[in-house]
Order: structure tokens, then C-alpha cells, then sequence
């Protein structure tokens, strides 16, 4: 059976003097264009097995821009060879892995070849083979086509992957938030159409599109023109972003990414400099410093900690505005309305629940527009680059980094399209230990919780604050990778690379669009999930209401306060013209206590309050009371309906309150809340259960067997971490 082989590479890299050497056929070399357009073949006996090797023509891309190119392709998805020979100048290593990245995305079983080592050696470059090997995890061969150097140790490495029987299997390289959200949506329609998946996998398909490659477009429009024309429009829709945001369209910043990859790769250790040839540009000298290994995490911790300091200082004011304009507003409701269940609807369901909510827009506002200058200047591709060498400590693949960073890594992300972002790793086992510890991060529904407890407690050291719990984050998150590295899903460490776009100018039109985008989803959540979640809590802890006799009672308590006051001082509180009097005041204070004790009954009476005693004796060891266990139930729906329902259960059970006020103030009143309360209110809601979309996308991407094991494990972590810290908190007594 003959064997077939297929050379690829760019022009003039020694890819038809190679041929030449190994088929004995005497092709002419020429360094002009055009010259192999057409592909070549040649037959070779080694050892007993007869090889059929085309020399196809000279290209720099997949993409099918040229003749050149649509021929090479063209040979590689039809034909589909056991092995394809990648010929790469070493002494223009960057340059030429460019073609090796794009056969690789395409899924061809790779040998490479590293031609003209005597030019590279003459340069002053060495080349590690073996560790670009382990990176690109396919065979690379040192060889000199010209004088047959190398030439037996590659037909070996090639009949050793050819024997394997390789699978077509692509690398998934990341091309940044934008465009990977896009290419999941293209894989699905792809995917779901079966459109051209018998010739190309889903992905590869995917990043043709967003290339706007001309040849799969129109094989696109001939196989199912409503599906072509349903891509093209997800693609001109992410073009027309892109070129809004960051002015260049997908294909440039594809590219970008692409060498991105190159360059990260060649800095583990693969070239080594013997004197300095080439200069350096602008991205590598900035590198020099922020990604230093001594010096460039005491800038990352400096940059994360400014990012704070800006987010709280700025947005202190216009959080206060709007906490005094839904004060104002209940207090309008409160004044003009009866009393009565719509009455309360509005207030305690809608006002302070959904209120509570969007007050921390601003802060959300403000730390959006600081991660969008991180992410569109290209920094935090160098954060996930440093942070590599920590996370292979705790058995973390370097390119889960990106998906703990998506997910709120620097606070404010989502889970969600961390737990999707998962899909770049090659290791079911690394895979699953991202998938599951993502979750762990602080995303953007988590902040308004944090704001909240940090700004109430700690109001003084904000944003210090703040920075300790992401650092925490990182900290629980790797550990539990650890564990779990350790256990359920132990297994060998795989090779990292991560792809550094260059440095870019964020444009201010593009950071205002990414901050918008992003307050906009957190707004239209708030007030479409977050609005049902919150009334329907309203309803648990409204009904089914006191019985008739507690009700009775109750009202004899208030009829007997008024009755024991003097009918002065009663008409003078009824009225409320002017001032009141010292006993007017008393009398006020006795009413507001009962009324309060009332509310406070009839929410422990009620549904949601039931829910919350019944959990309060394991609850009580983390020190949180039953009020807090009705919010952190409404948690597993979305962590965001944690303030809203504390809003709600306090404003239906006001504590010792004359006045409608906010929850912070409510808080403080409380004599069941103290910084030890806090912190571990604080500590458990950071890391319990994923909420309840991101549990579906975890069983989406696994099963639900793994959506179930994620909601126990963070669960209990969460759970024996809150109860460490009251339990020593208290006996410290540091409340």
C-alpha cells in the first residue's frame, strides 16, 4: 500500500530542493512566483514502503488569496495524506509558522521540517527542536535540504506519525473575546447544517468566514444559500464591531493572534540569541519589562490594585446618587400609595429589590471602562502569559489562564463564556479542571454582592479590599485545581503557549462601545431576570401570611398602645402636622415596633422565610441568620438576586427603621451583621454553587453529572471556608 505525503511551506524556504533530495527527480528551483503552481509528485522506497510524495506549490497562508494557495488547500482537504512534511526557514522561524499555525487549525497531521539551520547558525540563532516540539506537539526535524542533512531522521519521524493512523484533529487558537463569542455561534450554525463538514471541521469552516475567504463563502452559497447567508451576517456583524471598536476588521486581528501565538512560543525557550541580529519593536521592548519575571508581576498586582482604586473613588458619588434617588422614590411610594400588596409589590419587590441592584451601576460602569483599556491595549494577554508558570504549580494547563481572566478574573466577567473558552484546551483532564474552577472567579454578578458588603463594612479601605478578595479568588480557585488535579482528574501536564497580540492605542469610541455593551447586559439583566426572580421572591415572602389570630393579636397590641396614650398625643401622631412632641415621638417608636415586629413575623411566616429558619441551624455555624439564607437561595438563580432579595427581606421586616433606607444602612442596623459576619457572607457567596446558567452551560459542555458534582463541590468548599472564618473570626473577636 503506498503511503502519501504531502511538502508544504512558504516560498523560497528549500521545500522543492527538499523534494529533490528525497523522490531523486530533478524539479527546477526558482525563486520566482508561479514556478509550482502546479503540485509535483515523486515516488520513494524507504524502508520497504513505497511513499507517493507532491510537492505542493509555495504559500505563506491557507487562506485562498492566490492560485498558489487555493491549489495547496485544495490538495490537503480533498486528498487528505497521512502525513504532510511542513518545510520552515529556521533563520525566519516567526514568519514561516505563520503556514504551520493555519495547517495545524486545519487539523493536518504535521511533521516539521527546520530548513536551513546553517543560515539560522550563521545568524546567531539557535533553535531548541525538542521544546518547539513539545509545544506544537507534533515531530519537528532539524534538517539542511540543500546538502541532505537530516533527511533519514525526518522520513523516519514522518512514517512514525503515518503509522499512528493520526486523526485529522485542529489546534484552537484564541482570537480574543470579540471574535471567539462570534465563532461559537458560526460553529453551531455550521455544525447544525452539516455544512461542509465532510471536507472541513466546524471551526476551521468558521475562521474561513470571518477571513472572508472568497472560495468557502461560495461553496457556502452553492451547499445551502440560508445558511450561508445567516454566516455572513454573523460575520459582518462582528466586522462592523470590530472596525467600530478597535478600527480592523476579523481578519487583521486573526493575524495579530496568529503571531501572537508565534511569538509567545518562540519565548519558551525554543530561540536563543547569540548576539542581538534583528532590533527590537515597540511590543518587545514593553515586554521586557511588563512580562519580566521579577518585575512583571509586582506591575500586573500594581495595575489590578490602580484598577480598583479608580473603579471605587470614581463611581463613590453618582453609587450615592442613585442610592438617594431610589430612597427618594420608595419614600414618594410609601407617602402615596395605601397600604396593601401592591403597595408593597412596589416597594419591597420592585424599589428595593431591583433598586438595590441597579445603584451599583455606576461602579459596574466604571470597572468595564478599566478592563476595556486593559483588554483592547493587549495587556491582559500578557497577564495570562505570566501567570502560566503559577498555574502549572497547581496543575492548570498556562491556556486556562485566558478562561479564569474571561471569567472574572480581574473582576467582572461571566462565567459562562469562561466555562465556553475552556474548549482551546487539549486535555480532557485540564479541560474538566478549568471548566469546573472557573466559576470560582469574581464576575461581574458577584460585584454588586461585593460592592455592597465591602462598601457597608469596610467603606474606608474599598478598594484594598476589593483586591484582596480577587487575589482570594485566584488563590481558592487554584487550589481547588489542585485538588482536584490531584484526584478525580489526575493526569500528565500538557505544553502551554499563549498567543500576545501586539500593543494597540485603545480609541475612546471603542472603550466607550465595550463599557456601554457590557452596562447595558448588566442593566437589561437587572431588569428583565433579576425583576422576575425578585418578584417572585416577593410572592414567597409575602404568602401565605399570618393567620387571622396572629393578625388580631397584633392589632390589639396597637389599638392598646394608642388607647394607653393620651388622645392628644394620638390625634398629634395621626395628623403628623409639624414637629412632633417628646411623647408623640415615644408613642411613634412603640407603633413603629410593633409594625415591625408584625412584618418580621410574617416574613419568618411566610414561604421563603420558612425555607430560611429551616436552614438557619447549619447557616448559623458560617453566622448567617434566616434572612440571609432566603437571599443566598435566590443566589443559585443568579448571583445578583443575593442584593435584591436582602433588599426585599429587609424592607418587608424593617429592623428598628422609621424611614425607608438603604440596604447598607439596614445592614448596619442589624445586630446579626459585623465584619466576621461579612467576610464570611462574603467568602461563601464568591465561592458557592455556579449560578444557574453557567450550571447549564457546564452540563452543555460535559453533562450534568459534572453541572451536579460543580454545584456540590463549590458548595461545600464555600460552606467549610464561611464557617472557618466566623468561627475564628469570633473567637478573636474581631467583629
Amino acid at each position: 500500500m503506498q503511503l502519501k505525503m504531502a511538502l508544504a511551506g512558504n516560498p523560497n524556504a528549500g521545500k522543492t530542493t527538499l523534494f529533490n533530495q528525497l523522490t531523486g527527480s530533478r524539479q527546477h528551483v526558482g525563486n520566482y512566483p508561479g514556478i509550482t503552481v502546479d503540485h509535483k509528485e515523486g515516488l520513494l522506497h524507504y524502508e520497504d514502503q513505497t511513499i507517493v510524495i507532491t510537492d505542493l506549490p509555495g504559500t505563506y497562508s491557507m487562506t485562498a488569496y492566490s492560485a498558489e494557495e487555493l491549489v495547496a488547500r485544495d490538495y490537503l482537504v480533498y486528498n487528505r495524506p497521512q502525513v504532510v512534511i511542513n518545510i520552515v526557514d529556521a533563520s525566519n522561524l516567526e514568519r514561516n509558522l505563520y503556514l504551520t499555525c493555519q495547517l495545524l487549525e486545519l487539523g493536518a497531521p504535521l511533521v516539521v521540517a527546520l530548513n536551513m539551520m546553517d543560515v539560522a547558525e550563521a545568524r546567531g540563532i539557535e533553535i531548541n527542536a525538542a521544546v518547539l516540539a513539545r509545544h506544537l506537539q507534533v515531530p519537528v526535524v532539524p534538517i539542511i535540504a540543500r546538502s541532505g542533512f537530516g533527511k533519514d531522521a525526518l522520513l523516519s519521524a514522518a512514517l512514525q506519525v503515518a503509522s499512528n493512523n493520526p486523526q485529522w484533529k485542529p489546534l484552537n487558537i484564541s482570537y480574543g473575546d470579540d471574535l471567539d463569542s462570534t465563532l461559537v455561534q458560526l460553529i453551531e450554525t455550521i455544525t447544525s447544517e452539516s455544512l461542509m463538514t465532510e471536507t472541513y471541521h466546524s471551526r476551521y469552516t468558521a475562521i474561513k468566514y470571518l477571513e472572508n475567504d472568497e472560495q468557502i463563502q461560495a461553496k457556502g452559497r452553492e451547499i445551502s444559500p440560508k445558511t450561508a447567508k445567516l454566516l455572513e451576517q454573523l460575520v459582518d456583524k462582528t466586522a462592523e464591531h470590530t472596525n467600530r471598536t478597535l478600527d480592523v476588521y476579523p481578519e487583521a486581528i486573526i493575524a495579530d493572534h496568529r503571531y501572537g501565538y508565534i511569538k509567545s512560543l518562540l519565548r519558551q525557550g525554543v530561540v536563543t540569541r547569540k548576539f542581538d541580529a534583528d532590533r527590537l519593536y515597540t511590543s518587545d521592548k514593553i515586554d521586557k519589562v511588563l512580562t519580566n519575571r521579577l518585575v512583571g508581576p509586582v506591575f500586573m498586582l500594581a495595575i489590578l490594585f490602580a484598577l480598583y482604586q479608580f473603579t471605587f473613588s470614581w463611581s463613590e458619588m453618582p453609587v450615592s446618587w442613585l442610592e438617594n434617588a431610589f430612597k427618594w422614590l420608595g419614600n414618594l411610594v410609601e407617602a402615596r400609595l395605601p397600604d396593601g400588596v401592591l403597595k408593597s409589590l412596589i416597594i419591597s419587590g420592585i424599589i428595593d429589590g431591583v433598586g438595590g441592584v441597579f445603584g451599583f451601576i455606576p461602579l459596574i460602569m466604571f470597572m468595564f471602562f478599566g478592563i476595556a483599556i486593559l483588554e483592547d491595549s493587549g495587556y491582559l494577554a500578557r497577564v495570562a502569559f505570566m501567570m502560566d508558570r503559577i498555574f502549572r504549580i497547581f496543575g492548570l494547563h498556562g491556556s486556562s489562564v485566558m478562561p479564569f481572566i474571561v471569567s472574572g478574573g480581574i473582576a467582572g466577567g461571566c462565567a459562562v463564556p469562561g466555562v465556553m473558552a475552556t474548549r482551546t484546551l487539549r486535555s480532557p483532564k485540564e479541560r474538566m479542571a478549568t471548566l469546573l474552577t472557573v466559576p470560582f472567579m469574581n464576575c461581574g454578578a458577584k460585584l454588586p454582592v461585593l460592592a455592597l458588603l465591602i462598601g457597608t463594612f469596610f467603606g474606608e479601605n474599598k478598594a484594598k479590599y476589593m483586591f484582596f478578595f480577587t487575589m482570594l479568588a485566584w488563590i481558592v480557585a487554584m487550589l481547588a485545581a489542585k485538588l482536584l488535579r490531584s484526584t478525580v482528574l489526575r493526569g500528565v501536564p500538557t505544553p502551554f503557549v499563549m498567543e500576545l497580540p501586539p500593543y494597540r492605542f485603545p480609541t475612546i469610541r471603542g472603550l466607550f462601545i465595550h463599557t456601554w455593551e457590557r452596562t447595558y447586559q448588566y442593566m437589561k439583566k437587572a431588569g428583565t431576570v433579576i425583576l422576575g426572580i425578585s418578584i417572585l421572591l416577593w410572592a414567597m415572602m409575602t404568602y401565605p401570611g399570618l393567620p387571622e389570630e396572629v393578625t388580631a393579636s397584633f392589632d390589639q397590641k396597637h389599638q392598646a398602645a394608642m388607647a394607653a396614650a393620651p388622645p392628644e398625643i394620638a390625634a398629634e401622631l395621626k395628623n403628623k402636622n409639624g414637629l412632633l412632641s417628646d411623647a408623640a415621638k415615644n408613642l411613634n417608636a412603640t407603633i413603629t415596633s410593633i409594625n415591625n415586629e408584625k412584618a418580621e413575623t410574617a416574613l419568618r411566616q411566610s414561604i421563603a422565610g420558612k425555607i430560611g429558619t429551616s436552614m438557619e441551624p447549619i447557616s448559623r455555624l458560617a453566622g448567617f441568620d434566616w434572612r440571609t439564607d432566603i437571599a443566598l437561595v435566590g443566589g443559585f438563580a443568579a448571583k445578583e438576586v443575593i442584593v435584591s432579595t436582602l433588599g426585599t427581606a429587609y424592607s418587608m421586616g424593617q429592623v428598628n427603621t422609621t424611614d425607608s433606607q438603604s440596604l447598607s444602612d439596614h445592614l448596619k442596623a442589624d445586630n446579626n451583621w459585623n465584619r466576621v459576619v461579612a467576610v464570611a457572607a462574603l467568602v461563601f457567596i464568591m465561592f458557592y454553587s455556579p449560578c444557574f446558567v453557567t450550571l447549564v452551560c457546564i452540563a452543555k459542555e460535559a453533562s450534568w453529572k459534572w453541572a451536579g458534582f460543580s454545584m456540590a463541590f463549590n458548595t461545600i468548599i464555600a460552606y467549610l471556608l464561611a464557617v472557618a472564618v466566623f468561627q475564628i473570626g469570633t473567637f478573636f473577636n474581631l467583629g
